[in-house]
C-alpha cells in the first residue's frame, strides 16, 4: 500500500450508486409485477422480491446488465459524487474496489458500463478494482454496505465504515447514513492518519 496518500477504499453498490433503487425498477419489469409489490427494504440476495420461481438472482442480474445497462444507467446515491470530489481535492486517494465480475460471460459490459457510469458523473478515482477480497488491496478506511464484505474486513483488521441500508443494520458502526456523514468520519480519519494515531475503528463514530 502507498504510505505516501491516504487512501479511501471505495464499494460501488449500494454505496455510491443507487444499487437497490435501480435494480429494483428492472426487477418490476423483468418480474411483471408492480413496482410497489417489490419491498423497498431489501434483504441480501434479493429473497423477499420473490426471485426463486423466475431463475433466481443470477438471471435478474444477467438481465439487467446485459439488457438494461444497470452499471452504466443507476443514479448515484445522493452527494456520493459530490463529497467524493470533494475528498480527492484534499489529497485523499479514491480507490474503487468493486466485486461485479462475480458472474461469467459477460465481464466486457460490466468493465465498460462502470467506467463509463463514473466519468459521466465525474466521480474521481486513481484505482479500480474488481475482485472480491477487498482487504487484499491496500486502504487506509473503507466503506462498504455488504454485511459480508465489512466482516471479511474488520477480521483482516481494517478500519472499515458501514454505509447503512436495510441489509447490514445488525452491524456495529462505525456507520453513515449518508455521504456527508461519510466526509466527517472519513476526514477524522484522515487527521488521525495525519498525527499517527489512527487505529482499527479509529474513527470517532461508534453509533450502532
Amino acid at each position: 500500500m502507498d504510505e505516501s496518500s491516504f487512501i479511501l477504499g471505495v464499494d460501488l453498490d449500494g454505496v455510491v450508486g443507487d444499487f437497490y433503487g435501480s435494480l429494483r425498477k428492472i426487477a418490476a419489469e423483468w418480474l411483471n409485477k408492480p413496482l410497489d409489490a417489490l419491498s423497498v427494504e431489501v434483504d441480501y440476495g434479493l429473497d423477499r422480491w420473490g426471485l426463486v420461481e423466475y431463475g433466481g438472482y443470477p438471471r435478474l442480474h444477467r438481465f439487467a446488465i446485459t439488457q438494461r445497462n444497470l452499471f452504466r444507467d443507476m443514479e448515484p446515491i445522493k452527494d456520493a459524487p459530490a463529497v467524493l470530489r470533494k475528498l480527492s481535492a484534499k489529497g485523499i486517494r479514491i480507490r474503487i474496489i468493486t466485486h461485479r465480475l462475480f458472474l461469467k460471460y459477460f465481464h466486457r459490459a460490466s468493465i465498460t458500463q462502470t467506467v463509463d457510469w463514473l466519468d459521466s458523473y465525474d466521480i474521481p478515482y486513481w484505482d479500480l478494482c474488481f475482485m472480491k477480497d477487498k482487504g487484499a488491496v491496500g486502504a487506509h478506511v473503507y466503506i462498504d454496505d455488504a454485511p459480508s464484505n465489512v466482516i471479511s474486513l474488520r477480521e483482516q483488521g481494517c478500519h472499515t465504515i458501514v454505509f447503512t441500508n436495510s441489509t447490514n443494520t445488525a452491524l456495529p458502526g462505525p456507520r453513515a447514513d449518508t455521504w456527508l456523514e461519510v466526509e466527517t468520519l472519513v476526514m477524522d480519519a484522515l487527521d488521525e492518519w495525519t498525527t499517527g494515531t489512527l487505529n482499527l475503528f479509529g474513527a470517532t463514530d461508534f453509533r450502532r
